[in-house]
């Protein structure tokens, strides 16, 4: 399945994207396919995390908080679910599940970790890009609290 995924179009996902080639190619080979049927639950909102799952062919459904209520996004190929699981500790915070027969790729954090100290380059890119982000999140909040 790895094999199947033209990394050029990973390159254009982040965090892929700050991901030397041979890292990325590393990454993907160590990755473990997962198939589902339609209605399969990828995970559940509460479960701990062991890392991410990036969406490589048909749909995946994430649900609302509220079961009455329809899915709240649809999420295609090539979608990354649980970016923040592949670096960090953490309970998701929603759930997803197959809307169709589809495949996924399981990215441990393991596997992230294993693959970062092996390029550092790679590594040094990947914290700046969460460094960023956080930032950017730190200036939304503070002009947020500064309209109240």
């Amino acid at each position: 399945m790895a094999d199947e995924i033209n990394l050029d179009d990973l390159l254009h996902l982040e965090p892929f994207s700050v991901f030397e080639t041979s890292a990325l190619h590393e990454l993907l080979l160590g990755a473990e396919t997962r198939l589902l049927r339609a209605g399969d639950v990828l995970f559940r909102r509460g479960d701990a995390s062991d890392g991410g799952f990036l969406l490589t062919s048909g749909s995946a459904a994430i649900e609302s908080r509220d079961p009455a209520k329809p899915a709240e996004k649809i999420l295609r190929p090539l979608a990354l679910l649980g970016e923040t699981a592949l670096i960090a500790s953490t309970t998701r915070p929603i759930t997803a599940l197959a809307r169709e027969p589809s495949a996924v790729l399981k990215i441990s954090r393991a596997l992230v970790h294993q693959t970062l100290e092996r390029h550092p380059a790679t590594a040094a890119r990947m914290r700046q890009l969460f460094r960023d982000r956080l930032m950017r999140l730190a200036q939304n909040l503070q002009i947020s609290g500064d309209e109240t």
